[in-house]
């Protein structure tokens, strides 16, 4: 049985980008991370994520800030909070840390992490995945999962309003 010292909360895992920076650090395997949204967490993100963490030894999440959904999807959008968001990603046994960003995309917190390898679902191409040329030029791998699909928070809202 594990310790109780061992044991990581979910609260614990979710990071600022200075706290993040110094995990990235003291990280010696494979660094993995992939961005999102993540409002209504589906089969679809499940995938991503499950796919994302079998790429490397460790996953960083980063999560659009409340501020940056509503400038990307509306002012209806997000349905959960960033905290409430970013404490369902963390308690994910896949995800080892989140992040949240307030910029429209990752671009500068996938420079202050530069991680090994960036993950993306199947709508993007390698491409069009912010950041993927900084993990580039430091020597680490673009990968793309394929999607589920029907599978999207968009459906998810469609259905409930009826």
């Amino acid at each position: 049985m594990v310790g109780r010292a061992l044991l990581r909360t979910p609260a614990s895992k979710v990071m600022d980008w200075p706290t993040a920076a110094a995990w990235r650090r003291h990280q010696s395997g494979t660094v993995v991370f992939t961005n999102g949204v993540f409002d209504l967490l589906h089969p679809g993100h499940i995938e991503v994520l499950d796919g994302a963490r079998r790429e490397g030894d460790a996953l960083v999440v980063g999560i659009n800030s409340d501020a940056s959904v509503q400038r990307l999807k509306g002012p209806t959008r997000p349905v959960r909070s960033t905290a409430e968001r970013a404490l369902v990603l963390a308690g994910l046994e896949a995800v080892d840390a989140v992040v949240v960003f307030d910029e429209d995309t990752p671009l500068e917190l996938v420079r202050a992490l530069v991680p090994d390898v960036i993950v993306k679902g199947g709508d993007y191409t390698p491409e069009r995945i912010v950041g993927a040329d900084v993990v580039a030029a430091a020597g680490g791998r673009v990968v793309v999962v394929p999607l589920v699909s029907g599978q999207s928070t968009t459906s998810i809202i469609e259905k409930l309003r009826g």
